[in-house]
């Protein structure tokens, strides 16, 4: 989230890391040490379940990974918000909004 554009994003994950204990994060810390090896296992297999993936285009960390992924699990799309960073539901929410709606809406 480096561009200035994205800096409410920044700002937002800086003041909710403040009000982390310490004991709390080391759980949230434990949590995802738990969690890697299970998601390992989600990107090797295609468990069938229609997934949704909403990226910014300037989320130069995840989108390539995801992006592969999607092109192998047929149960997967990706869509990409333009000119927005990693947390695209606080740069983009209306966007954000509109898309999970609709992709909900078709799995019914």
């Amino acid at each position: 989230m480096p561009r200035k554009k994205h800096r409410e994003s920044r700002n937002l994950f800086i003041r909710e890391a403040k009000k982390l204990y310490q004991k709390v994060f080391q759980r949230w810390f434990r949590l995802a040490a738990q969690i890697n090896p299970l998601l390992t296992l989600f990107r090797i297999n295609d468990g069938g379940i229609p997934t949704l993936y909403i990226m910014g285009e300037e989320d130069y960390m995840f989108l390539p990974s995801i992006a592969q992924l999607v092109k192998k699990h047929q149960s997967s799309e990706l869509f990409v918000i333009p000119q927005c960073g990693h947390v695209v539901n606080i740069e983009r929410p209306d966007i954000f909004n509109k898309q999970a709606i609709a992709f909900l809406q078709l799995q019914n």
